[in-house]
């Protein structure tokens, strides 16, 4: 439960900045939304650059210390300052200037971010060595992510609105307590990691070193490969619907976003465990099939919203939810698997490096989803305001807006299906390893 208490945080960093940081951008501080978007992307490149660089700075503080947990307690303690930075944009300040003071802030939390996330993703192969145990961590982490997405995801927008018409003092007083409750959710994960580990021997190495041992994982490990591509497509297309549900809240239900989430996240609570239930009876990669599929069809059915908006979306939306918690803790299970597999083939200890690649796809793939939107929403022409503005978006706004609800995302999870029948990874060569004794 230490563990998954870390998804407290990680689930709120995930969830709220993708779900009202480019409409906080466009509606309340009157950025382009394509701009709003490169601004968005900027700063998760930065993230991605530096992500293996902390996986392999983790590997060796493992090595030296004995625990992951230095870089781990200094992320959760920056990054609640940083967040707050972020939404506290002096008022007065031009569209321009007020997107630069977004950049730097959200820059240095994505740093921060990181700094808790790689070493945290590198943990469940030093935890649990067993294939089906790991499923079962996995899927307590993913209960414990649901429920921080449902928190930040319903209760966040509350908290905004609740200031009526000074939307600039309502995130504002969002980011303080979101913060608050992520920091507090890592700080307990920090003492989830082991201490006093022995055996592992990492030599310190410079900055292009540590990029080198990254990428070397990747070249030497086709199941990393086929299933960090799976995972970094999927990113993309739920990162696209995450940042879009706002949108499809305000301009075509005209409602608030906190239902829609509640629909959303409600079935992934529930059915977590249920995905582990049937990963023991069919294997990981077969379960993630049908939770991908399942998944994909529920968002192309969304493609209605167009000529019926209605509560009718509630049911997809719910089918979409009980599929993510098969997206999310299935992946995740099969990553330590994975890293293990790999230390066991080349006698490599480099979890951190597994990790840090894998924390720089993750964001590559959410900041591509909020990307791609803001190119959809740009061409089919909506119009940016400030909060002092009030603007009707055209139909073809509209019908961008629903799409890259829909039919985009769904499109991407087809593709991903691709990359994921290329992972060859089964129960019995996971066994096998672990009769050999522990990874190094």
């Amino acid at each position: 439960m230490r563990y998954a208490t870390g998804s407290i945080g990680t689930g709120g960093f995930g969830t709220l900045p993708g779900l009202v940081l480019l409409i906080f951008l466009t509606d309340t501080l009157g950025v382009a939304a394509f701009w709003g978007g490169v601004l968005i992307t900027v700063a998760k490149i930065w993230d991605v650059i530096i992500d293996p660089v902390i996986g392999a700075r983790s590997d060796h503080s493992l090595a030296v210390t004995g625990s992951r947990r230095r870089y781990m307690l200094l992320g959760a303690l920056l990054l609640p300052v940083f967040f707050v930075l972020t939404f506290a944009v002096p008022a007065g300040l031009s569209p321009l200037a007020s997107g630069i003071w977004v950049l730097v802030a959200f820059v240095l939390t994505a740093t921060a971010f990181s700094l808790f996330q790689v070493p945290y993703i590198a943990l469940p192969a030093e935890l649990v060595q067993d294939y089906d145990a790991r499923t079962r961590l996995l899927s307590a982490r993913v209960v414990v992510l649901s429920f921080a997405i449902l928190l930040f995801g319903a209760g966040g927008p509350e908290i905004r609105d609740a200031f009526g018409s000074d939307e600039r003092l309502g995130y504002l007083v969002l980011a303080i307590v979101a913060g608050v409750v992520i920091g507090a959710g890592m700080l307990v994960a920090v003492f989830s990691a082991p201490r006093n580990v022995r055996g592992v021997e990492v030599a310190r190495s410079s900055i292009a070193e540590n990029y080198r041992l990254g990428f070397a994982a990747l070249r030497r490990s086709q199941p990393f490969r086929a299933l960090l591509a799976t995972f970094v497509l999927q990113g993309l297309a739920t990162g696209m619907m995450l940042a879009g549900a706002s949108y499809i809240a305000r301009w075509v239900l005209d409602t608030g976003v906190a239902v829609l989430f509640v629909s959303l996240i409600a079935p992934a609570i529930l059915c977590a465990p249920l995905w582990g239930l049937i990963s023991r009876r069919t294997g990981k990669e077969r379960a993630f099939v049908i939770a991908s599929i399942l998944f994909g069809l529920a968002a192309l059915s969304l493609v209605g919203l167009i000529w019926a908006p209605g509560p009718w979306l509630y049911g997809p939306v719910a089918l979409a939810g009980a599929a993510y918690a098969g997206m999310q803790s299935l992946p995740m299970s099969m990553l330590p698997d994975v890293i293990s597999h790999d230390a066991r083939s080349h006698g490599l200890g480099r979890a951190g490096s597994f990790g840090g690649m894998w924390t720089a796809g993750e964001t590559a793939g959410m900041a591509l989803g909020t990307t791609v939107l803001a190119i959809i929403l740009g061409v089919a022409g909506y119009l940016e305001s400030t909060d002092a503005e009030v603007v009707t978006q055209s139909a073809s706004a509209i019908a961008g807006i629903v799409l890259s609800f829909s039919v985009a995302p769904a499109v991407i999870i087809g593709l991903s299906l691709l990359t994921l029948a290329r992972y060859p990874l089964r129960k019995h060569d996971i066994d096998t390893d672990a009769a050999k004794g522990p990874a190094a």
